[in-house]
């Protein structure tokens, strides 16, 4: 918010102190990257401070601080009105706007002359042409008054008290016209005490309508209050929800953003509280009871909670926003019949359930687990908890997978699979770079590792491994973690970039300071180049402490690794098989039948086939049954 006000305040040319807001929508930081919302404001400036910069300036672009609502050029004719009240001549002027003509002289003259006027003071009149009368009648002559001629008029008040009449007779020659007091005590006369209306008396007065009833005061009618209703804040209407646009403006049809995910905590809608009737009066000040506003209960489905405001309707969990039988309800598992051109990708705070295939080209992010009972293409899958593939994953060498816990396939071809825990494969591993954190199992009847690179923490297992003639590299590496040494290289190589610069810049820090030695000072512009030497220099040392203490603890973590790490081959390990065991490499010189591969005294040794422990291997959960 505060860099949204920044913003404004940049585009405005002003301070953020002069700057007025509302929130329009709150924003969320959102988990995972996902579910983000940004801040929305609509900013404005005050309008005080805007005056008094223009009145800095010299500008007189507002004219009346009062009147300034609305911008828009607006012209009107002046008008002006004669009434004759007692014996007197009086003149209401209302002055031109914008390009409208003022009132005519003569024409208010020509008025004038009737047999009845005595007098009028003509400079006068100029004057008020000009200047206007403020709203108010102005005496300017007189006139021979009969008072038998005045015009009469009266009220009317109707049998339900909500509003009143004056029917006015005209006067006859040299009679008097109503004057507003007139009408306002004959109202109170007749025991009206609310809803006496100046604006429609003065309308009346100025424009008589004669020998017909003429509203002048109206009962205050009572105001219903408003019903309490439900503020969503997602879209209750699915066929509103559009695919994204690119940047050129060309929909992405991957990108249907049909899933509309919300985390916990996440405020979903809120309850508006029914209103207070506002009551009435009748002329008389009789009391007008008005209705209040009929509360509503909150629609409360799965998974969701009430704040602590009692209105405020929360998400309990991960998951998508629904509106399931008019109740708002959260669901932490998405179920699709395939992953295809009608779904477009998918991301989704929770766990994705696909009962078919996941098409070429086609990716699923979920915060939970992923569940595929056919086959994966040349797709991503990005899971935080488990996949599971009931069938296998055919990469085609573009093909990603990662997960934050085990994957679980029949098979996996020319792909990249990255697992937090274990990959357990039940058929084979074809050309591929695999790397769990725990364990890689093929435990089928096939069981085969053809090609590729597979990395794991402890152990590797499978029947066979390599191919009869080695046709592709086979490596295998076990007795490290493969994330840590990963960024152990990353360290590494930047350490090694930041003590280049360093010597670089110790270099050219050297120069200037000899420099300033013997000439005792230098320029401006070298002085401050030494200065921002000396910056970088600083901040590149504490980067390579930092670089340093990390990698530290990375080497540490690795020679610590209790298991060593094993691989376990029951059928054949062909010729050509690389195997790396801690950072030891033993490379297959000829077929080799149901060994085990693991680290002794600084080298890999070789054993008889032990079978590897699975307890702490467990089956896949899943949910499709439930």
């Amino acid at each position: 918010m505060d860099e949204a006000l920044s913003d404004a305040a940049v585009q405005f040319d002003t301070k953020v102190s002069n700057l007025e807001y509302e929130v329009v929508e709150k924003g969320f930081e959102g988990i995972m990257g996902l579910a983000k919302r940004p801040w929305t404001l609509k900013v404005y400036q005050n309008p005080d401070t805007i005056i008094k910069s223009v009145k800095k300036k010299g500008g007189d672009m507002f004219g009346d601080e009062e009147n300034m609502v609305d911008d828009k050029p607006v012209s009107k004719d002046g008008v002006y009105y004669i009434r004759h009240f007692d014996s007197d001549i009086a003149l209401k002027v209302v002055l031109p706007i914008g390009e409208g003509s003022p009132v005519s002289l003569g024409n208010v003259l020509n008025d004038l002359k009737r047999p009845d006027t005595s007098s009028f003071d003509e400079e006068l009149i100029k004057k008020l042409i000009i200047s206007g009368t403020n709203g108010e009648y102005e005496i300017i002559g007189r006139y021979t008054h009969i008072p038998s001629a005045d015009a009469i008029f009266v009220v009317d008040i109707a049998k339900d008290e909500m509003n009143a009449t004056a029917t006015i007779t005209p006067p006859s020659a040299g009679g008097a016209d109503i004057t507003p007091e007139q009408i306002k005590a004959a109202l109170k006369s007749q025991g009206v005490v609310a809803g006496i209306s100046n604006e429609k008396i003065q309308a009346l007065v100025d424009s008589p309508i004669y020998n017909a009833p003429v509203v002048v005061a109206e009962a205050n009618q009572p105001v219903d209050g408003r019903d309490a209703y439900i503020a969503y804040n997602f879209e209750t209407d699915l066929s509103k929800i559009r695919a994204k646009e690119a940047a050129n403006g060309q929909v992405d049809f991957k990108e249907l953003n049909l899933i509309q995910n919300v985390v916990e905590g996440q405020p979903l809608a809120q309850k508006i509280l029914a209103e207070r009737g506002k009551a009435g009066k009748t002329l008389f000040g009789r009391y007008l009871e008005a209705k209040n506003g009929k509360d509503i209960s909150l629609p409360l489905g799965k998974n969701v909670k009430v704040d602590k405001d009692g209105c405020t309707i929360l998400a309990a969990m991960n998951g998508q926003v629904l509106l399931v039988n008019d109740k708002i309800t959260v669901e932490p598992i998405i179920e699709y019949d395939g992953i295809n051109i009608k779904t477009g990708n998918v991301t989704f705070l929770g766990t994705v359930i696909v009962k078919g295939n996941v098409e070429d080209g086609f990716n699923i992010k979920a915060s939970g687990n992923i569940e595929v009972s056919g086959t994966v293409g040349k797709s991503k899958l990005e899971s935080d908890g488990d996949i599971i593939v009931s069938q296998g994953v055919i990469g085609r060498d573009e093909g990603e997978i990662t997960c934050g816990g085990t994957l679980w396939a029949k098979f996996i071809q020319n792909t990249t699979v990255n697992a937090g825990e274990n990959i357990i494969v039940t058929d084979s591993i074809m050309n591929s770079n695999v790397s769990a954190q725990k364990k890689i199992i093929l435990q089928g009847k096939r069981a085969q590792i053809t090609g590729g690179h597979l990395f794991a923490t402890e152990t590797i297992a499978a029947k066979n491994i390599g191919s009869d003639g080695g046709g592709t590299e086979t490596v295998l590496a076990v007795g490290f973690d493969p994330k840590a040494k990963h960024r152990l290289e990353e360290l590494q190589e930047m350490q090694g970039n930041n003590v280049k610069l360093l010597d670089d810049l110790e270099l050219n820090i050297a120069t200037l300071e000899n420099m300033k030695k013997i000439r005792k000072s230098l320029p401006k512009e070298k002085e401050a180049n030494l200065e921002h030497l000396i910056q970088q220099k600083n901040e590149l040392t504490e980067k390579s402490i930092e670089y340093n203490e990390e990698i530290t603890k990375i080497q540490a973590h690795l020679r610590e690794l209790k298991n060593v790490g094993k691989v376990y081959a029951s059928g054949t390990v062909y010729a050509g098989v690389k195997i790396y065991v801690r950072d030891e490499k033993e490379e297959v010189r000829s077929d080799t039948k149901s060994v085990t591969f693991y680290y002794e005294e600084g080298f890999v040794r070789r054993g008889k086939y032990e079978q590897p422990s699975m307890d702490d291997v467990k089956g896949p959960d899943g949910y499709s049954s439930n």
